[in-house]
């Protein structure tokens, strides 16, 4: 049985970015199967416009230039990353329908479903995590 990772994410700051998608490309670079389940501010992480400006914290703002100086990959880098590494996406359906968002609306190669899509996914996953 292969190794399984589910990430939850459920927040939409930059460092939210920035921890989701470093686990599942980590994940998925070591053979993991990757799935990443994104519902109410997460889907900022995965939205087209949204995903290129999420914000620093308050106060935060100098890790901006810190992740330049480290050769960090931006967002919309690291996300495309996780999409080419064959990483599950999955926008919760009830969040786009409760905010008015359509498929249309986020990165190509998610897939939309429930909350029962990513439980089966997790029932056999080696770690879930949440965001």
């Amino acid at each position: 049985m292969a190794n399984k990772t589910a990430i939850i994410a459920s927040n939409g700051s930059a460092f939210d970015a920035y921890k989701v998608f470093n686990i599942a490309t980590a994940a998925a670079s070591a053979d993991y199967e990757v799935t990443i389940f994104f519902t109410f501010e997460g889907l900022n992480l995965i939205h087209k416009e949204g995903y290129k400006n999420l914000p620093l914290p308050e106060g935060k703002e100098h890790f901006a230039e810190g992740f330049k100086a480290a050769n960090v990959p931006s967002i919309p880098e690291l996300v495309e990353m996780a999409v080419e590494m064959g990483v599950k996406i999955i926008a919760c359906q009830m969040t786009m329908d409760v905010m008015n968002l359509k498929k249309e609306d986020f990165i190509d190669g998610i897939d939309v479903g429930g909350a029962m899509m990513f439980l089966d996914f997790a029932k056999d996953a080696n770690m879930t995590l949440t965001f």
